[in-house]
């Protein structure tokens, strides 16, 4: 079989990226995680990818503030120095212009913390919560040129639960991140990956209730 060369793009920690870099340990995963991006140089996930013997590179976006065609010009660069294949955003906190969605058009993956198309943009599980919403989760799309629109790959719902702030609810939302972006990604990839069990796809950390005892019938 051969796999798909995949290159993760990443600005911080890589949590998502963490968890492709683990399925991509399974020699019949479809994809390969052949280089890890950042654009900034103190981005922790590129230690965990150096660690996992994964070759990394940095494209700084701070140099050419104000000209992001010309750093997507020099991130495309990097991509096909290393034959790159398909590209998973994985908290890449940079606006992609046309240039580059274009050029991946149908083989750039984004995961992003709401059930889309609910909540686009920035602070989802702050925006969820004010909304009063019972279900929150994520969704993985397809990149197209309007944020947060392309065609839904998988998503993963969680309950809202009593007491929720944004960061217990989006801690939450993310266990579930990493379920659901190495399935869309094996699924981009060529195999059809198999979906999660329900209970792992709808978390639901609520204790099971008391079975309630059964009424009596009353005689005649």
């Amino acid at each position: 079989m051969t796999r798909r060369r995949t290159a993760v793009l990443i600005s911080g920690r890589g949590s998502n990226m963490a968890a492709l870099l683990t399925a991509a340990r399974d020699p019949a995963y479809p994809a390969e995680i052949a280089l890890v991006l950042a654009n900034r140089a103190d981005a922790g996930g590129l230690a965990l990818a150096a660690a996992a013997g994964v070759p990394t590179a940095v494209v700084e976006s701070r140099p050419f503030r104000g000209d992001r065609a010309a750093h997507e010009a020099a991130v495309q660069a990097v991509l096909e120095a290393h034959d790159i294949g398909l590209l998973c955003l994985a908290g890449y906190m940079r606006l992609l212009t046309p240039f580059l969605v274009g050029r991946w058009a149908g083989r750039m993956l984004n995961i992003h913390p709401s059930l889309l198309p609910a909540f686009p943009g920035l602070d989802t599980h702050a925006r969820a919560l004010a909304a009063g919403v019972k279900l929150h989760g994520c969704t993985v799309h397809l990149v197209t040129e309007e944020m947060d629109a392309g065609p839904i790959l998988a998503q993963a719902a969680v309950p809202v639960l009593p007491g929720d702030d944004a960061a217990s609810l989006g801690a939450r939302v993310l266990a579930q991140e990493h379920v659901i972006y190495p399935m869309a990604l094996a699924l981009v990839a060529g195999r059809a990956a198999t979906p999660p069990a329900a209970d792992v796809a709808l978390s639901n950390p609520l204790p099971t209730p008391p079975s309630l005892p059964k009424p009596q019938s009353s005689s005649e």
